[in-house]
């Protein structure tokens, strides 16, 4: 009987010992996938409002920013100027001003004239590429006339643009997204709620591309405020006029002013009213003050 236990008792030993890792790694195996559902169930949530059952995928819109940054944008850059320039002939520095704007394929926005008894302005907004700015101004400096001040400054809006931009293709993908979830929503608050914030997408949308055309307008054509100025005043010591014309202009001159002065004093005519009645107040009180 001895003989025969002992190989049993081996037997069962040899057994347990094989049994017990399987059983310990299937157990292991069902805690991890009981703790793994239980990770699933504690990330699921269900939605308060409509805004986050059809919020767009917040994954999406990182990786469509991460892609426009790499996008390579041009530099944008706005260049305009100011020149104020005095002429000795309006007409003809007219003329020369026409010709210089055809040969660098600029236009005329706005004119402005005004004759004053003792001079002559022309205002001129010119619009120009900006390739041939520089070309202009240089035109403009050497053969119309006498510069008297100039100023040209230059504005670096590549980041305000490159933020609009960007800003502006994620507002796209929202409103795309949005107009989808728009096809399946199944009630009327659902509806109007994604209606709402599609009418706001594209107004602010609208805005965008509003103000990035206008950029656009700014760089590609520079702008130049051009003054022309004429003095009509003429000089003793610089006219090549006869000394019987100057003597005219002068004549002239003192009318006008003897005019202003005189046109002065009826605008006071109130005070002189004023005086002899606070004078008739004077006299009238020093005389009680005597008696």
């Amino acid at each position: 009987m001895k003989n025969i236990l002992l190989p049993l008792l081996c037997l069962i030993l040899i057994n347990c010992s094989q049994s017990g890792p399987a059983q310990h790694e299937a157990k292991a195996d069902l805690v991890d996938m009981i703790s793994e559902d239980k990770v699933q169930i504690s990330n699921l949530s269900p939605p308060s409002s409509v805004s986050e059952k059809f919020l767009p995928d917040e994954k999406s819109n990182s990786n469509s920013v991460s892609q426009h940054k790499t996008d390579t944008i041009s530099r944008k850059v706005i260049k305009d100027g100011d020149m104020r320039i005095q002429v000795g002939d309006l007409k003809k520095a007219q003329n020369q001003i026409t010709d210089i704007l055809k040969n660098n394929n600029a236009y005329i926005q706005k004119e402005d004239f005004r004759n004053t008894d003792t001079d002559e302005n022309l205002n001129l907004v010119i619009r120009v590429p900006y390739k041939s700015f520089d070309t202009l101004i240089n035109s403009f400096s050497d053969g119309v006339g006498s510069v008297l001040s100039k100023n040209i400054s230059s504005n670096d809006v590549t980041e305000e643009y490159t933020d609009i931009s960007i800003k502006l293709a994620n507002k796209k993908i929202y409103l795309e997204k949005y107009r989808d979830m728009l096809k399946n929503a199944s009630t009327t608050k659902d509806m109007l709620e994604i209606q709402e914030k599609i009418r706001g997408l594209e107004d602010e949308i609208d805005v965008a591309e509003g103000r990035l055309r206008f950029i656009n307008d700014r760089v590609n054509y520079s702008t130049l405020n051009l003054s022309l100025y004429k003095e009509k005043i003429r000089s003793s010591t610089t006219s090549k006029i006869g000394f019987g014309s100057r003597f005219i202009d002068s004549f002239t001159e003192g009318w006008n002013s003897f005019v202003s002065f005189f046109l002065g004093l009826i605008s006071l005519w109130p005070f002189f009213l004023i005086f002899p009645f606070l004078i008739f107040l004077w006299r009238k009180w020093k005389s009680r003050k005597k008696k």
